[in-house]
């Protein structure tokens, strides 16, 4: 009899553990910006050791891009359509943002709060404000405000899913697919770095937005009760210059870190997907963001443009022929330049190359804004720049009466010539 209870008692506990390590298991499975094997890394903010010539990058694929130009300084698989985790995160606020009332009450759903993954601990029937479950979201990371706020927003979030491809789209994303509001692993849930880049550039230039991603801590209420939280960024603070904006991680996409950094004048997001660890997350944004700085500047490239263009048709104005025109004065333009200052590495400024061409023999009638040539700016044999020449006049073509007439006329100076011979 006593054997028996003492095998009934370890089956249960034999049970028990291997209840615990499924538990574990689909834990780890599904968390999201919740670092197990890493939490001792956290002191590691360091930049003097870093190098401008070997960057040794662990992430899967990563770009900085430059705020103003949106130019791409430096990236490494830039455009592979890639697992984003919690980063999804910021297609999610920006959305509310734009659609909801921030200051409105809601009351969270059962299927809000058995959201799994990091969470802010929600409970079926909870009190919240629209801007506490924002803050929440992204600071830190949770999953049942994502649903939350997607299910107040859209009714559903199968509907809000659809707003948030409706997005991408209206963005121009056109290689990032949603189907979470929160980001845990699916197939079909993808962006790419550059576009993760491009979604942040738009969603910073709210200033809602911006002011929730560039909080480090912040009080929610919920129930009537206080509750804070903290930044899971662990850029924010710590290195010189960032002001936001998410993290991420599932087994999936691994390590994932959007940061948006300034000094000075110039303005740069940094993305790194797929790191093996939050160590090396942490080391890749701090390269990337440290190279970027001590290696470019902005130069106004517009101002370079007109120099080049006006010296050019100083050398080359007198050589247009325009075939059957009532005149060969020509009034030259340069198209509009979209981004007139861009970031050039230090080192390459004086490698500017300008180069202009032109069709110089022209059929009239000629209408304004016409295309005549061409001014491409390179550096290393990549295209910068490319700009039209236009004509900023209208040149008619000649009529009988204008053969005429010069006919005429040339006749009067043979005549007066002549005249004054005899």
């Amino acid at each position: 009899m006593v054997i028996l209870k003492m095998k009934s008692v370890f089956k249960k506990m034999f049970l028990s553990m291997i209840c615990f390590i499924i538990f574990i298991n689909i834990t780890l499975s599904f968390a999201d910006d919740v670092e197990y094997n890493d939490l001792d890394d956290d002191n590691i903010i360091e930049t003097s050791s870093i190098g401008t010539h070997e960057l040794n990058i662990n992430a899967r694929s990563y770009i900085v891009l430059d705020r103003l130009s949106k130019n791409i300084i430096y990236g490494k698989n830039e455009f592979n359509k890639v697992k984003m985790a919690s980063t999804t995160k910021i297609m999610t606020a920006a959305i509310i943002i734009e659609n909801c009332d921030l200051n409105k009450t809601v009351e969270v759903s059962k299927r809000a709060a058995g959201t799994g993954g990091s969470r802010l601990g929600l409970k079926t029937g909870d009190k919240i404000t629209i801007r506490d479950l924002l803050y929440s979201l992204m600071l830190c990371s949770g999953n049942d405000a994502a649903v939350a706020l997607a299910e107040n927003c859209s009714g559903s979030v199968p509907e809000f899913i659809n707003l948030m491809n409706d997005k991408a789209k209206e963005l121009g994303l056109n290689n990032s697919h949603f189907e979470s509001p929160h980001g845990l692993d699916s197939d079909k849930h993808y962006t790419t770095a550059y576009e993760l880049a491009i979604l942040s550039d738009y969603a910073l230039q709210n200033k809602t937005f911006y002011n929730i991603v560039s909080t480090k801590q912040y009080t929610v209420t919920i129930n009537g009760y206080p509750k804070t939280i903290s930044n899971t960024n662990e850029l924010l603070g710590n290195l010189l210059g960032v002001y936001g904006i998410k993290t991420g991680f599932t087994n999936g996409a691994n390590r994932c870190l959007v940061s948006a950094c300034k000094r000075d004048d110039m303005d740069i997001i940094c993305v790194v997907l797929g790191c093996d660890t939050k160590k090396f997350r942490t080391q890749d944004s701090i390269k990337l963001i440290e190279y970027a700085f001590k290696n470019f500047q902005y130069v106004n490239i517009s101002e370079k443009i007109n120099e080049e263009f006006e010296n050019w048709k100083l050398g080359n104005f007198k050589n247009f022929n325009i075939y059957k025109g009532i005149s060969n004065d020509l009034e030259l333009k340069i198209s509009d330049l979209k981004n007139p200052i861009i970031p050039i590495k230090k080192d390459e400024i004086e490698s500017l190359n300008f180069n202009i061409s032109s069709n110089f023999d022209l059929d009239a009638p000629i209408t304004e804004n016409t295309v005549i040539g061409k001014i491409t700016v390179t550096l290393n044999n990549n295209e910068l720049v490319s700009l039209n020449i236009l004509n900023n006049n209208s040149i008619k073509k000649k009529s009988i009466i204008n053969y005429i007439l010069e006919i005429l006329s040339n006749y009067s100076v043979t005549l007066n010539s002549f005249t004054s011979f005899l």
